[in-house]
């Protein structure tokens, strides 16, 4: 029983002073063709958001902006106090 040989991946390389030079191996890319297939027979479209959505992802960080804001005036107020 013989195991295939798998080709060795290196990581780093070496100068002629003996440095190293190490990096990330990235993993190979693939894309996944069914979810693709599966939403054109529904008729849905990937990554379009509603409605309600989008005015619900422009609304809440003007009200957490709103509030900081807030507690921030409150804070002063009540330390000059």
């Amino acid at each position: 029983m013989t195991e295939p040989k798998t080709k060795v991946r290196t990581a780093f390389t070496k100068d002629d002073r003996g440095i190293l030079n190490n990096w990330a191996i990235e993993p190979k890319m693939y894309f996944d063709d069914m979810i693709d297939k599966k939403a054109e027979e529904k008729g849905d479209e990937q990554g379009v958001a509603t409605e309600y959505a989008e005015l619900l992802k422009g609304r809440l960080p003007l009200i957490g902006i709103t509030l900081l804001v807030l507690a921030m005036i409150g804070i002063t107020l009540v330390a000059i106090a």
